[in-house]
């Protein structure tokens, strides 16, 4: 089998979830078809290595396509649309049944927040930014991304633990 028909064969079975994955992340379909096609080319390139790879190659192309948006999410591009932040998924991809459902359920919590909210978290907790840093990027002051990680916490909390809110 050729190097084209072996990427063909794994693009072709894993093309839909890598586009659904990364769609879910991002909230843009076209973004994800153009991260899914860097992804190939990536398989492309390391097609020796995934041929002799002992794990998985699925969880191998999720993982790159993963490294990809938070590539796309740190590019200047991003950072300048302060409330365009919308990655939304923390939770490493496996093939794992429970990581993709904990995958979703932080994707739906994040959807439930203000984009404001978000993407405090997502610049903090996911970019793995300062306050300082993430009040640069988004253009406010430091003592206003204090306030909304602290509420958006809260938020989070409330639906989390209904109880105790």
């Amino acid at each position: 089998m050729s190097r084209s028909d072996l990427l063909g064969s794994i693009m072709g079975e894993h093309r839909n979830a890598l586009v659904s994955y990364a769609e879910k992340l991002l909230g843009d379909h076209g973004l994800a078809e153009d991260i899914v096609q860097e992804t190939a080319i990536r398989a492309w390139r390391n097609m020796d290595r995934l041929i002799g790879m002992e794990g998985s190659v699925r969880g191998w192309l999720f993982t790159v396509t993963r490294h990809l948006v938070i590539d796309w999410v740190r590019k200047p591009h991003a950072r300048r649309e302060a409330t365009g932040v919308t990655y939304s998924d923390p939770v490493s991809c496996s093939d794992s049944p429970e990581s993709v459902h904990d995958a979703l359920v932080v994707a739906r919590l994040l959807r439930g927040l203000s984009p404001e909210h978000r993407a405090v978290l997502v610049h903090i907790y996911l970019c793995d930014r300062s306050i300082q840093e993430t009040a640069g990027i988004l253009g406010v002051p430091t003592g206003t991304v204090k306030s909304r990680h602290h509420n958006a916490l809260r938020k989070l909390r409330a639906v989390v633990e209904p109880e105790a809110a």
